[in-house]
């Protein structure tokens, strides 16, 4: 992959049950690009990472959200994984975090479960996206339009369903970062 985002800082928002591919293959593609991913969490030390319902890796937190700063930040990615997703949404600092990307027109991507949070954060009414299968019920009630496609990009919001679409996820997350903010 070219240098399509050199010097670009993304943060990847995630914390313990983050789906591991979906943290390590975005991670990677933001790196080959040139970008700087640094991941943003609920608390310090390490998350644990998991393969579905098994215990995979842990990663070091780079900063806490209460202590990250949006405006320093070019995009987001919000990993997937059901019990990641469920525990960033319940957290007020890390929806307030997520809708400033939003608000800002600075690229967001979320893949799987991450949807959830894009939801809690009241930012999805009137947005075309996809998520894996069993949050449709939970977009559409928040006024999403949900369709069931491998990746979809709206006005700078990217979502995806799950692992099997993480190739078209990655390609469209560093084109999408690429170019910058949206507005509209």
């Amino acid at each position: 992959m070219t240098q399509a985002i050199a010097g670009k800082r993304v943060a990847f928002l995630a914390t313990d049950g983050v789906e591991e591919i979906e943290l390590t293959a975005p991670w990677q593609a933001v790196r080959d690009a040139g970008g700087q991913p640094e991941l943003v969490s609920l608390d310090e030390g390490e998350i644990q990472a998991f393969r579905h319902l098994d215990k995979a890796g842990t990663w070091n937190v780079d900063v806490t959200v209460d202590r990250a700063d949006p405006s320093g930040y070019d995009a987001l990615v919000l990993p997937g994984g059901v019990a990641n997703g469920d525990f960033v949404r319940g957290d007020q600092r890390a929806v307030s975090f997520t809708r400033c990307f939003v608000e800002d027109g600075k690229p967001v991507a979320a893949i799987c479960h991450a949807a959830w949070v894009l939801a809690e954060a009241d930012v999805v009414r009137g947005r075309r996206m996809t998520s894996w299968p069993t949050l449709r019920t939970d977009l559409r009630n928040a006024g999403a339009q949900w369709v069931d496609e491998e990746v979809v990009a709206d006005n700078g919001l990217v979502t995806s369903r799950g692992p099997d679409d993480l190739k078209a996820f990655c390609a469209k997350l560093i084109e999408e970062i690429a170019a910058g903010r949206h507005t509209g």
